[in-house]
């Protein structure tokens, strides 16, 4: 189980990287903005779905093993619910109404929360390989 565990995590740690870093970095620098804006505002909500169901299947994975690191993945999911339901709408209508400075903040925010879920999976990935 431990192990299955550790593979769910890293499969959440590399997924969030690669989204966060690679997939939204890419599309910002090789696609026009008003192309790049809408397309990365319809993968996000997949996105956070990915996270919800990666930490949320980790934490119950490691539920009797290592209640720590599965309260850390259980606050990764239940954190990733605000994002998806009330924090990237926030984002989407500052963008509509033009409003950069609100905008800037809540992007900030959910910045501050994926750097947040990716420490937390390697916390957990690093606790669990050293059991």
């Amino acid at each position: 189980m431990a192990e299955l565990a550790l593979l769910t995590t890293a499969l959440l740690f590399g997924g969030t990287l690669l989204y966060s870093f690679g997939f939204a970095a890419f599309l910002f620098t090789s696609l026009p903005a008003e192309t790049a804006g809408p397309l990365i505002r319809k993968a996000f909500p997949h996105f956070y779905i990915f996270v919800f169901v990666t930490s949320l299947l980790a934490a119950g994975l490691l539920a009797v093993a290592d209640p720590l690191a599965a309260f850390a993945l259980g606050a990764v999911s239940g954190t990733t619910i605000y994002a998806r339901q009330v924090l990237m709408p926030a984002i989407n209508a500052a963008t509509d109404n033009a409003d950069k400075g609100r905008f800037k903040r809540l992007h900030g925010f959910s910045v501050a929360i994926t750097l947040a879920h990716i420490a937390v999976a390697g916390f957990v990935i690093l606790r669990i390989a050293n059991v």
